[in-house]
């Protein structure tokens, strides 16, 4: 497959002009930015740069489908489904690899198990990123927040740990796991 045009995609979903597309458009970028500089520490395991710009890029584009009113998404679904419904997104638009970046970026990746102890509403399966271009995303999401306030400031690792340790300390080890791999 070619190139994939990551604006012309979202341009299909969200208005160009509304703040939200804005939003989306620069946490993405901030993000693929970090994802690339993470790909370079492991060249080595020779990762797919296009592909991870691209992904990157694309990772919450079913943001607009869930109720997060603090950024302007006024969706019905709550904000955990956005990666399912990216994926869906993707899917649809005949980006299979892309999609399933989508779904599994959130946090360090969501399990079986979390869903079920939890009571997620997610469909009952893994969505962990299991590729190295799927891992480097999801490290990279952890740095940037969609607020507006602070889009373009990288949150420090403490406070990434700390947002995680919410979720269980087995978050918390793989991220420490990512943070030895792709900024060494």
């Amino acid at each position: 497959m070619g190139p994939v045009d990551p604006l012309a995609i979202i341009s299909k979903y969200y208005d160009p002009e509304s703040e939200l597309h804005g939003i989306l458009v620069t946490h993405s970028r901030m993000v693929a930015k970090k994802a690339l500089e993470a790909a370079r520490a492991v060249e080595h395991l020779n990762p797919d740069l296009r592909f991870i710009e691209e992904a990157a890029m694309l990772h919450d584009i079913g943001i607009f489908r869930v109720s997060f009113p603090k950024i302007g998404c006024r969706g019905s679904s709550p904000y955990i489904c956005h990666g399912v419904l990216g994926r869906e997104i993707l899917e649809r638009e005949g980006l299979p690899r892309h999609a399933l970046v989508c779904e599994r970026h959130i946090g360090t990746g969501i399990t079986r198990a979390d869903v079920e102890k939890r009571d997620l509403p997610l469909p009952k399966r893994d969505m962990v990123p299991v590729s190295i271009e799927e891992q480097i995303i999801c490290f990279a999401d952890k740095f940037f927040s969609k607020d507006k306030d602070s889009l373009v400031k990288e949150r420090s690792i403490d406070e990434i740990k700390r947002s995680l340790a919410v979720l269980g300390a087995e978050k918390v080890r793989r991220f420490e796991e990512w943070i030895t791999i792709f900024l060494s």
